[in-house]
């Protein structure tokens, strides 16, 4: 079920913000292979524009990543789609969902726009402090922490699904150590997006997808 937003003419959006050009990001989406109708539902009625600059909002629905600053980025519509698809093609519906890497918050309002128990953890102070006002403005219910993603957030653990919004050369253990039985992670991995799926029993089993470009996961936190 798509949870229902609290729009306000600023979200609700005009000219290049408006539903008619979100139509037509939604129809590219579909050309290039998204087919979860509840995936789509939610980047059609999610407003990407008020999680970028003002000066860049007029171009939310390109289908393109666009800087956030902090060297950060928000990801492109197509790549937001796909790994939330990912996590949602299970036998067992997910429930409870880590995002690594917040920045502006667009992934974890897709997310919670489709009724998942949302946590995510940035380690820029500032970009968190952002998305937290957004997320919050547009009526979301998302658990958030200043911390340093490769560690997870093993006390609310383990999760159904687990998405990593940037790159590293291989996947962090912490992060499949709070993976449950039955749960999928998405993550970029080098320069490919890689699904993991713990089995019944316990054994985890990769595939390696598309290819991808993300910021790198880096360490440590930083406060301004």
């Amino acid at each position: 079920m798509i949870a229902r937003l609290r729009l306000d003419p600023g979200t609700a959006g005009i000219g290049m913000t408006s539903q008619r050009v979100r139509d037509r990001l939604i129809e590219r989406l579909r050309e290039q292979g998204i087919r979860n109708e509840q995936v789509l539902a939610a980047i059609r009625n999610v407003p990407r524009h008020v999680f970028m600059d003002e000066a860049l909002a007029q171009r939310a629905y390109e289908d393109s990543a666009f800087p956030i600053g902090h060297g950060q980025t928000i990801s492109q519509p197509w790549v937001v789609a796909r790994m939330t698809e990912l996590v949602l093609d299970t036998p067992t519906p997910p429930k409870k969902v880590l995002e690594i890497g917040t920045g502006s918050g667009y992934q974890a309002a897709i997310l919670a726009s489709l009724g998942l128990q949302v946590h995510t953890v940035e380690r820029i102070g500032a970009l968190l402090r952002g998305a937290r006002k957004v997320l919050r403005g547009l009526g979301y219910n998302v658990r958030s922490k200043h911390d340093d993603g490769r560690a997870g957030w093993a006390e609310h653990g383990p999760f159904d699904a687990i998405v990593v919004t940037a790159g590293a050369a291989a996947l962090e253990p912490a992060l499949l150590d709070q993976l449950a039985v039955g749960g999928t992670l998405v993550a970029p991995v080098g320069q490919t997006l890689l699904r993991v799926r713990r089995e019944e029993d316990g054994q985890l089993r990769q595939d390696m997808l598309e290819p991808v470009v993300f910021v790198p996961l880096l360490a440590g936190v930083i406060d301004g």
